[in-house]
Formats: structure tokens, C-alpha cells, sequence
């Protein structure tokens, strides 16, 4: 995997290419330090995932992400960021990007990375308790689908991840192994066209 770190603190650049570099699956092929670097290295360099940061000088790293996401749609965008605000993870979400972790979140990094390689979303757990009032809904458990063609336990199921629950959590909640549990979500996966368990989560907000 050959991954473009933007970020305009260069000691958290180099910390990151030496985290990054340990892992024998991904290459660090270049390192900017502002928003304007991010679309000029993106452009030239071409790496599977771009990990950016989003507040820096000359262009916000969602500025940036925009102005790559309008050129190459297919982009992969993570943003790693001390920055918890509401309005810059909704412009996240909005603009395509497809994960958004915090700094705090070390261990992450590289599952995430991995993740958002193979066309995942990726949201920490600081990010997924914010979807609800970022999204304007409230949880609950029972979510009526009927019109996507779900079933009643699906619906179950889909509220339990929108709530942040592990496949373990769910099996214990719904009283069924994690096994079906798993096949619960394979099957609501492929009934919605959805990727992961956070596309899972942001299409109940929006449709409840």
C-alpha cells in the first residue's frame, strides 16, 4: 500500500513514516505539509490512501480533500486530526473522505489505513457517537426498513451498529451466535449496496 502523509507538523510527519513503514504492506512515497501539498503530491505521486491532517496553512485539509475528490472521485481519503469539531467532520463525511480518526487513536492507524484501502469506511469511536446529532437523528433501537426490504431482526441488527455495538454485543443483546450475527450483516450489506459497518450506521441516521 503506498500511502501520501500530509500533515504541517513535520515531526508528526516523520513519527508517522517510521510508525507507518514498520508495517512490511505499506510505503510511505511521500510526505507534504499543507493543503496545497496535499493536491500538487496527490497528483503527482498517485498513492492508494492519502492520511492528512485538516487544519494547516494555505488550504484546509477538507479544502484539499474536495479539490482531489472532484479530479479523482475514486480517491481515498483518511483524515488523522486532534480536531473533534462538528462542522469539520461533517465536511468529512459530505465530501466523500472515507475515514476520519484522531490522533488519540494511535493504534488505529494502520487497521484503518488497511481498511480504507480495500474501499471501507473508517470513523473512530470518538467520530461514530457524534453521527447521530451530526445527522439531526436520535438512536433507537427499532428501525422500521421495510421499504429497503429488511426484516424485522435485520432492522434489529441495524440499530445495535448504529449504536456501536460489537457482532459479540449484538449476539448477547439478540440472544444469537456471532456467527449469525455475521450473516445478518452480510445479507443487510448486500440488500443496501453497502461497504461496511459505518455506512451501516450513517444510512439508519438518514433514513430513520
Amino acid at each position: 500500500m503506498r500511502v501520501l502523509i500530509v500533515d504541517d507538523d513535520a515531526l508528526v510527519c516523520s513519527s508517522l513514516k517510521i510508525i507507518l513503514e514498520k508495517d512490511p504492506d505499506i510505503t510511505v512515497v511521500g510526505i507534504g505539509n499543507n493543503g496545497e501539498d496535499a493536491v500538487g503530491l496527490y497528483n503527482y505521486l498517485a498513492p492508494d490512501v492519502l492520511l492528512m491532517d485538516i487544519r494547516m496553512d494555505k488550504k484546509l485539509g477538507t479544502e484539499a480533500a474536495e479539490e482531489i475528490l472532484r479530479d479523482y472521485p475514486d480517491a481515498k481519503i483518511l483524515f488523522l486530526t486532534t480536531f473533534s469539531d462538528d462542522e469539520y467532520i461533517h465536511t468529512a463525511l459530505n465530501c466523500g473522505a472515507k475515514g476520519y480518526l484522531l490522533k488519540q487513536d494511535y493504534d488505529s492507524i494502520i487497521p484503518a489505513l488497511k481498511a480504507v484501502a480495500m474501499g471501507q469506511t473508517v470513523f473512530g469511536g470518538n467520530i461514530m457517537e457524534k453521527l447521530p446529532s451530526l445527522l439531526g437523528k436520535e438512536v433507537h433501537n427499532e428501525f422500521n426498513g421495510e421499504e429497503f426490504g429488511l426484516s424485522e431482526k435485520e432492522c434489529q441488527i441495524i440499530g445495535c451498529i448504529a449504536e456501536g455495538l460489537s457482532n459479540k454485543e449484538i449476539s448477547e443483546e439478540l440472544f444469537l451466535s456471532e456467527g449469525t450475527i455475521r450473516n445478518y450483516i452480510s445479507s443487510i450489506l448486500e440488500k443496501l449496496a453497502l461497504r461496511d459497518r459505518t455506512q451501516i450506521a450513517v444510512f439508519y441516521y438518514k433514513n430513520k
